[in-house]
């Protein structure tokens, strides 16, 4: 290992991540763990052939200052 390198790993989630990337470009923005009214629902319609059959919920992140609530964050495939 280079000396430059940190010896520890932390394990990030999907909206850790995100969150952090965020930050770096100066929005703030915080994870929303639990069970959320947005993850609740189907993301895409089941009617339309061009749209993905599964989709994962990967979490949520609420953002302050804007005029957006909250961001879920989604797999498809």
């Amino acid at each position: 290992m280079h000396d430059d390198e940190p010896e520890t790993f932390r394990y990030m989630t999907w909206p850790e991540r995100f969150s952090q990337m965020l930050s770096e470009i100066g929005v703030e923005s915080e994870v929303i763990r639990g069970d959320d009214p947005l993850e609740a629902g189907d993301c895409y319609s089941r009617y339309y052939s061009s749209t993905p059959r599964m989709v994962s919920s990967r979490g949520c992140l609420g953002l302050s200052g804007s005029n957006i609530d909250a961001v879920q964050i989604i797999q498809k495939g």
